[in-house]
């Protein structure tokens, strides 16, 4: 049998080089106005070679275009919920000191942490500068990514971070616990007492930073997220994470915590989130989800960090189904999907259970010699699939010719 088509993504979009060097000039006029020194301007930003790639990622954010189930299956999986309780250990004397002096209990910090770098293993591999000089001047919000990369620059200037570290996201996100570089400049904070704000080289820095940005977004001490609930078949009302009552109206429209007990009401503002609808979970959310939230603007992010939260603290996952017959892979799945592709001879890289273009579009080659809809998606239905029919092996490559 011949190989399997080699799964890959397009190669970047070309650009107008005229123009970006005009876009580099503007950049620096801004900077000097800012006191941004030139030889700072020119060692950092003169020198890059743009990256493209990242111009596709601008509108292909997994949190908003991923069902919450094949989301959350990734970030709160037992492996994730197994390495936070050993950092709730390892670093309890740190989360103590940070809870005291910001009021964030660690399991909401630890959370924060495993979802946004998994705990410090995956700090993202795109030079900052690289991406936010090119998102710039080029494609979508330019004028927030020209912020993002004055703020870095003034990130460097201050010492620290060195340019070297400032490694992450395609947005610029970076360190422990993700933060981009003007919330950087806003909130990070010097917690290890070694003169620098550091959430690249700092586990103390980055948790208090993190647990100071929750702080300033409303987090109020001692008071839940919100908590999963049953709601009555004849409820009929609105809903929705920014439609606030007293928590007493809720309790008047019939809904309990999930297993049926009751609420006690009262009057804090609550909303009631169905993230999947009528057939899936549903919470009442507090002001700690909106703290929560803020973090990255999305309500799955918010979900996840929140549901592993409860994890952390010992408390069992939830009590309804997400409302699908194919849920989605927890990572330790996904890399198991990755081997069966690689030994079907799809070129993907590492396996890293990172459902990325390249693991995408073998699947979809896959899905289409399955018969099945070529949507890319990493699901158990597909794992299953491809575990009940044999390989196909790879051909032996043609000789090369000069």
């Amino acid at each position: 049998m011949s190989a399997a088509p080699q799964a890959s993504t397009p190669p970047p979009p070309a650009y107008d080089q005229a123009a970006y060097r005009r876009c580099v000039d503007s950049l620096q006029a801004r900077a000097g106005r800012e006191g941004i020194g030139s030889a700072l301007f020119d060692r950092h930003v003169r020198t890059v070679v743009p990256d493209t790639s990242v111009l596709r990622l601008l509108d292909s954010q997994p949190e908003f275009k991923t069902p919450i189930w094949d989301y959350l299956a990734g970030l709160v999986d037992e492996e994730r919920v197994a390495d936070g309780r050993q950092m709730l250990q390892r670093h309890a004397d740190v989360l103590s000191r940070v809870e005291a002096a910001y009021g964030v209990d660690p399991a909401t910090v630890v959370a924060v942490w495993g979802v946004e770098s998994d705990f410090g293993d995956t700090f993202g591999k795109r030079p900052l500068l690289q991406s936010l000089t090119t998102l710039s001047c080029m494609g979508r919000r330019q004028d927030f990514f020209r912020g993002e990369l004055l703020a870095t620059l003034r990130i460097i200037r201050d010492g620290d971070v060195t340019a070297d570290k400032l490694v992450g996201s395609w947005a610029g996100a970076f360190g422990h616990t993700q933060f981009i570089p003007s919330t950087y400049r806003r909130l990070a904070v010097d917690f290890d007492g070694d003169g620098r704000r550091d959430l690249v080289d700092s586990i103390p820095d980055a948790l208090a930073s993190t647990a100071n940005y929750l702080k300033r977004a409303g987090w109020r001490t001692g008071e839940p997220w919100g908590y999963e609930v049953a709601v009555p078949a004849r409820f009929s009302g609105a809903h929705g994470r920014t439609r606030r009552q007293p928590l007493s109206h809720w309790v008047g429209q019939g809904i309990t915590r999930v297993d049926g007990s009751p609420i006690a009401p009262d009057g804090r503002r609550s909303a009631l989130v169905m993230p999947a609808g009528r057939d899936g979970p549903a919470f009442l959310v507090f002001r700690n989800f909106d703290a929560i939230y803020s973090y990255n603007a999305a309500e799955s992010y918010a979900f996840a960090i929140a549901l592993l939260s409860e994890r952390l603290r010992g408390r069992p996952g939830l009590v309804r189904d997400w409302p699908t017959d194919d849920p989605g892979l927890s990572r330790l799945q996904r890399r198991e999907l990755q081997q069966l592709l690689l030994d079907r001879g799809h070129d993907i890289g590492e396996i890293d259970g990172i459902v990325g273009g390249n693991t995408r579009a073998a699947i979809v080659l896959e899905q289409q010699r399955l018969g099945r809809p070529p949507d890319g998606r990493a699901s158990q239905g597909l794992l299953r699939a491809l575990k009940a029919t044999r390989p196909v092996p790879a051909a032996p490559a043609e000789p090369r010719t000069r």
